[in-house]
């Protein structure tokens, strides 16, 4: 979830959901067991998309792989 207030220009907000919706999908088989959220919590400038990008993937790397749960 990314508001408003963390970045006011809907293609900036949609830019950020674009950059990680793949990196997401590529964790998915690892974290289908998890519902994750992944908000945007303080402001950003644009060319630290990037790093936004790269934060989430290294987040999303650190969660315990669960193969095979139900």
């Amino acid at each position: 979830m990314i508001g408003r207030k963390a970045l006011p220009r809907a293609v900036d907000r949609n830019r950020i959901r674009r950059m990680l919706r793949p990196i997401v999908q590529a964790a998915r088989p690892g974290i289908e067991p998890y519902d994750i959220v992944v908000r945007l919590r303080k402001t950003c400038a644009r060319n630290e998309f990037g790093s936004v990008a790269a934060e989430a993937q290294r987040l999303l790397a650190t969660l315990p792989r669960r193969e095979g749960a139900s």
